[in-house]
């Protein structure tokens, strides 16, 4: 165990920017940064004890600010998407500012993720804390929310994401992680449509052609979307089927079963070539699947990788994008005065 911080850059408003650096026993390590409580890098073994990082990231700070896709960002206070960026509580409206057409993606452009947090080194953990205040109205929002996100990295290779909260008032919160993992690497120059993928979700969300969720909750038997039995990435990603072409592939919520609350085991990834493999817990009741379909274009990734379609696959657990307008779906609405509280783990291995 170990636990290192270190000076990352300034922001373009000139903000100090810090890299905390920390590792196990076991070989394996990740890097975080207070800039947009951001996860910068995970460095895992493979079959032959071989390090590579298999989280897509930047080098600099202003990357991180200029970045379209997200990086390894803490998002809230309401990841994915919201139909016409507006929203009902208690009978009353709010609107938000719109960023992907008449909706609004990741709460808009002052999604957490841009955000300066304080940061708090709880060694003894193996953690990293770390701090924001959201105030009333803020995205759009009704009420304060205080939120902690606080990373873990265990001796068991898991890397844990603790997200708690409260509000003064009902509000809608719905926070994810949104890292992209590639077990070759991130440098590798190689893409995730070799990697098995396995999701324990029987149904998905279906998606009208803005991404908006139409409300249905729809088997995955049959389509190119099930996972129950472990397959290919690629396999399916350029099937005609109607929800892959308006994605451009992955681009889907998948309803996950056994949601009762608790942690459970949920999906996992694994790479043949170099046996990585990585598993994925949550307490939450969804889980956004992204293939990367728009990744090329963006600033070069850490040590100069040229990232492209398909370079990362996220797995970002949530609650139902677009939920407050779905009585059918988990309610995504925290009430004042209670406690919001998830999990989610990523935990690696290699065979």
């Amino acid at each position: 165990m170990g636990m290192t911080k270190s000076v990352f850059g300034k922001t373009s408003n000139g903000e100090v920017v810090h890299l905390v650096t920390v590792s196990n026993e076991k070989g394996m390590s990740m890097e975080v940064l207070d800039y947009g409580a951001t996860l910068v890098s995970v460095n895992v073994p493979d079959k032959d004890g071989h390090t590579e990082d298999v989280a897509l990231g930047y080098d600099d700070v202003l990357d991180y600010e200029k970045g379209t896709a997200y990086l390894g960002a803490s998002i809230g206070r309401c990841g994915n998407r919201v139909d016409h960026a507006e929203f009902s509580i208690n009978g009353k409206e709010y609107f938000m500012e719109k960023n992907e057409g008449e909706n609004v993606c990741h709460s808009g452009p002052r999604c957490y993720s841009r955000r300066m947090w304080d940061m708090e080194l709880l060694e003894e953990e193996n953690s990293v804390r770390f701090h924001l205040v959201s105030p009333n109205m803020d995205q759009g929002f009704p009420g304060t929310f205080e939120v902690t996100v606080t990373y873990t990295l265990t001796e068991e290779n898991e890397l844990k994401i603790h997200y708690h909260g409260t509000c003064d008032q009902d509000s809608m919160v719905n926070m994810t992680n949104h890292s992209y993992f590639n077990l070759h690497g991130q440098d590798s120059g190689k893409l995730v449509e070799d990697h098995l993928v396995w999701i324990d979700a029987d149904n998905f969300t279906p998606v009208r052609d803005d991404l908006i969720p139409t409300g249905e909750i729809r088997p995955v038997e049959g389509t190119p979307l099930d996972f129950r039995t472990e397959k290919l990435l690629g396999k399916d990603i350029c099937d005609p089927y109607e929800q892959i072409t308006i994605g451009g592939g992955y681009d889907h919520n998948f309803v996950l079963n056994h949601y009762d609350g608790t942690l459970r085991k949920v999906a996992s990834v694994k790479d043949p070539e170099s046996g990585r493999v990585m598993e994925v817990f949550t307490d939450l009741p969804a889980m956004q699947v992204y293939s990367g379909n728009f990744l090329a274009g963006g600033p070069a990734g850490k040590n100069g990788a040229v990232y492209v379609k398909r370079s990362g696959l996220a797995m970002e657990t949530q609650y139902c994008p677009d939920a407050i307008h779905h009585e059918n779906f988990v309610s995504p609405i925290l009430k004042a005065g209670e406690v919001y509280d998830t999990v989610t783990v990523y935990k690696f291995h290699a065979e």
